[in-house]
């Protein structure tokens, strides 16, 4: 499996507001084209963190645990509308309750994107798209910081945690 390089993207600023479009080629070809993504961290009731594993085809940090759900807002969707996609597409939840979190601009050498942070509190099953990723599972907040700066997480997902940190928590 590959990701659709011609898939298109709202290019936006940083409030959010729409200002263009582009392929997917060119947002991750390091042109920092600013473009929207949602997350959703999801906690379960003994305050542990479910992490998705990345599979070794994503063409972004492939292999590494991320967000519990990431994805990009298409050309035309709302955010809300999105995270909703996203959330039944990866982990198979349609019924949950997301409370808004934040958003900021997260950069890397590649790519530019506005996050919209949310998180939810849920318990009830999971199961992780066989297409888009390699599986997951909850971590606890002292395994989290053990893997800090070794490699195994996302660096969006770590600069992430350490900025919402006390979001992530019940």
């Amino acid at each position: 499996m590959k990701d659709n390089q011609k898939e298109i993207f709202p290019i936006v600023n940083e409030r959010g507001e729409v200002i263009g479009k582009a392929t997917r080629g060119e947002c991750h070809s390091g042109s920092h084209l600013l473009h929207p993504v949602v997350h959703l961290h999801v906690l379960n009731s003994r305050s542990e963190l479910y992490l998705q594993k990345r599979p070794e085809w994503k063409d972004i940090q492939p292999g590494k645990w991320d967000t519990a759900v990431g994805g990009h807002i298409d050309y035309g969707e709302t955010p809300e509308t999105a995270l909703v996609r996203e959330v039944s597409e990866e982990l198979g939840i349609t019924e949950f309750t997301p409370e808004c979190v934040g958003m900021y601009v997260f950069e890397s050498q590649r790519e530019s994107e506005l996050v919209y942070v949310h998180r939810t509190i849920y318990d009830g099953p999971i199961h992780p798209s066989a297409e888009e990723l390699d599986g997951g599972r909850f971590w606890s907040a002292e395994e989290i910081q053990e893997a800090i700066g070794k490699g195994l997480l996302t660096p969006n997902f770590e600069s992430e945690y350490k900025r919402f940190i006390d979001f992530l928590k019940i």
